[in-house]
């Protein structure tokens, strides 16, 4: 048999090797970044610039004011422009946190942050090159004396580095004053004046819809959970959205820390004790750590049998391993915890209720915990009921409403205008109406109207819908992977039937219920580098059960009370339909006063259905003094959802509030 001839060897396989740069890595694996659909891109592009805007605007202590803009440019195109009101970037910055990939100051860092990778912003340029081929515009300010900076760039990812195209290699500088203004109308410049701040601008290959996993949906959720924020949204349809703050100040800052022992593991000490400065194993350890006192560091150093003042560089691995078994046989207090900063019970509340229509409204706040070392905080809000927004509707609002809108069909108008209704809902009004699915709302005939009027009347909307999950990491929603997410497997494995919800076995519960989940942590456990799924890490999940029983417990004894007030309603009705004939009969056998007998009735039927005529207040407690009332306790909130300002959403078109402004 003849030998088989070598296809290759060591020195041509050899000469095949070579460096693959980061950027390139990711622009063939885009999917791993949130870049697999048109859709899921769009969302990533504006979810990446405004977490950068909102984590810039905190740092420099100015309250956000964020302005997003979608415009359709070509078919399967569309512009992206998201402009903050923030401190701005420096010039010579300006090109490598846009045009590089794993470039920004919030990696090394521990402590809350929206971003940590410093890829999101740089990605989605490249991708938008890729697609386009149109450089990503960045114009950025940082004061209203200083010239304002403009590039157009794009990523060199053989070398993940920026390539600046414009002002031969180095940017423009445009003027402050007058003559800035004049430029960037003369140059068409996208830019909405202020005295500072960073605008990005990114053409890309997407496709724009409504509902689920939808930016609509992403920037309404970032307000829930950042009410001291102001979000003006001009969607690709043209209609203009403003979230103006409920709150006028600033969350806390959050201070950066150093890592715990127990975070770190064993290869990661070996390399900390190799490139750190040459000093002894107890400095180390004091100067390193968080938590580390001298004592502490003294018992690691003789639990180990090392002596405390052996420089660290002369440390053998043998000597390193009793170090790390050390640490974890030592008790070392918990990481501090200014280092993150929760959103708070108040604040959960009234962003909720500012977003959300509701009856009652309920939050939690866990204490700090941690995993790995690294510190967290589980919050939970719950928003339950109310009567669906197209049941609070008059005719004469919803012949202003159907004539305002542009939306092309009455299914797209009920789902667009009515905030929450979803997609199921608004084909059963539909179907209930009679109407055509693809008739136009304005042009619908006043019969046609009246049967929409009536089908958004009786429709039960609420009938078989199921909870919906609001999943928020440091103050951002996430939108996809949620299966796959330690709170969805939380909340599905909490058993809600204990709380007035009905629930099958392995799924999510039924009822009006909106939940809100916010995890906060110096470092988020993400299960992919989109950062669209929390890792199911046992601690993060007993602490994310036990904000749900929180609010739970709240929400059940709220429903039950409502419950009994209905039964004694229900019950002192019977009563008065019989106490006449009752009376009546009495007197005649008694020789009895009727009038007086029949009051005296009266009075007995009230005392033993008094909890009919229970008045609460906005937090859930009874108005009337009484020490027998049950309390729903603190961070709760009651409210008539018929009045709900956000319930339904009065849309205006751009055109229309420049001239508002403008007046």
């Amino acid at each position: 048999m003849a030998p088989t001839s070598r296809r290759s060897d060591a020195t041509k396989m050899a000469a095949a090797q070579k460096e693959i740069s980061v950027s390139e890595f990711f622009s063939k694996n885009r999917h791993l970044l949130g870049f697999d659909n048109p859709r899921k891109a769009l969302l990533t592009t504006v979810k990446e610039a405004v977490d950068n805007s909102l984590d810039a605007c905190e740092e420099a202590g100015i309250l956000p004011e964020i302005w997003v803009h979608i415009e359709p440019t070509s078919p399967g195109k569309y512009k992206v422009g998201i402009q903050d009101n923030g401190p701005g970037i420096l010039k010579k910055q300006i090109p490598l946190i846009f045009g590089k990939l794993l470039y920004g100051s919030k990696f090394h860092r521990l402590r809350q942050s929206r971003g940590q990778q410093g890829i999101g912003i740089s990605a989605a340029g490249m991708y938008g090159v890729q697609t386009t081929g149109k450089p990503v515009k960045i114009v950025s300010k940082v004061s209203v004396r200083k010239p304002a900076h403009y590039y157009e760039i794009q990523i060199d990812t053989k070398r993940n580095l920026p390539k600046i195209l414009n002002g031969k290699g180095d940017g423009v500088d445009i003027p402050p004053g007058e003559k800035g203004v004049k430029y960037i109308e003369q140059h068409g410049i996208e830019w909405v004046p202020q005295d500072h701040g960073t605008r990005v601008t990114i053409e890309l290959e997407a496709k724009y819809v409504r509902g689920r996993g939808s930016v609509d949906e992403y920037l309404e959720q970032t307000a829930i959970a950042n009410p001291h924020i102001t979000l003006h949204y001009i969607d690709a349809e043209d209609y203009q959205y403003d979230y103006l703050r409920s709150a006028e100040q600033l969350p806390p800052e959050a201070k950066e820390i150093k890592p715990h022992p127990y975070g770190v593991e064993i290869g990661r000490l070996a390399t900390m004790l190799e490139e750190g400065d040459a000093s002894s194993v107890s400095e180390f350890f004091r100067t390193k750590f968080s938590r580390v006192t001298p004592a502490i560091a003294k018992k690691l150093c003789e639990t180990a049998k090392v002596s405390s003042r052996t420089n660290t560089h002369k440390l053998e691995r043998p000597q390193i391993e009793k170090l790390y078994d050390a640490i974890q046989s030592t008790r070392i207090s918990p990481p501090a915890t200014d280092c993150i900063c929760p959103i708070g019970e108040d604040l959960i509340l009234r962003g909720l209720h500012h977003v959300v229509p509701a009856e009652f409204y309920a939050a939690a706040t866990r204490p700090p915990a941690v995993y790995r070392g690294n510190p967290f905080v589980v919050e939970v809000g719950l928003a339950y009921g109310g009567t669906a927004p197209t049941q609070n509707v008059t005719a004469d609002l919803l012949l202003e409403l159907l004539e305002e809108t542009d939306t092309r069909t009455v299914r797209q108008f009920l789902i667009n205008t009515f905030n929450g209704l979803g997609a199921d809902a608004a084909d059963r009004i539909v179907k209930e109406s009679g109407l055509k699915t693809r008739q136009t709302p304005g042009k619908l005939k006043p019969k046609e109207r009246e049967k929409l009027f009536h089908a958004m009347k009786n429709v039960n909307v609420a009938e078989g819908q199921q909870m919906d999950i609001l999943r928020f990491a440091n103050r951002v929603p996430l939108q996809f992977q949620q299966a796959a997410c330690a709170v969805t497997q939380t909340v599905t494995s909490t058993n809600w039937r204990g709380y007035g919800l009905s629930q099958s076995r392995g799924a999510l519960p039924k009822g009006p219920v909106r939940l809100m989940v916010h995890i906060a942590s110096v470092w988020v456990p993400f299960t992919s580098e989109s950062k669209e799924a929390i890792a199911a890490y046992p601690e993060i999940q007993k602490e994310i059960r036990l904000g749900l029983q929180s609010v739970g417990r709240k929400l059940g004894m709220f429903l039950r009370r409502r419950q009994k007030a209905k039964q004694q309603t229900d019950r002192r009705e019977v009563f008065m339909r019989y106490l006449k004939e009752v009376a009546g009969a009495v007197s005649v056998i008694n020789a009895a006063e009727q009038r007086e007998l029949y009051d005296q009735l009266i009075t007995v039927a009230k005392k033993h259905t008094a909890d009919a005529d229970v008045k609460m207040d906005d937090r859930g407690k009874k108005i009337v003094d009484d020490p027998t009332q049950l309390d729903l306790g603190e961070n709760v909130l009651i409210v008539d959802p018929a009045h709900h300002q956000a319930a339904i959403n009065r849309v205006i078109t751009a055109p229309e509030a420049a001239e508002e402004t403008s007046a």
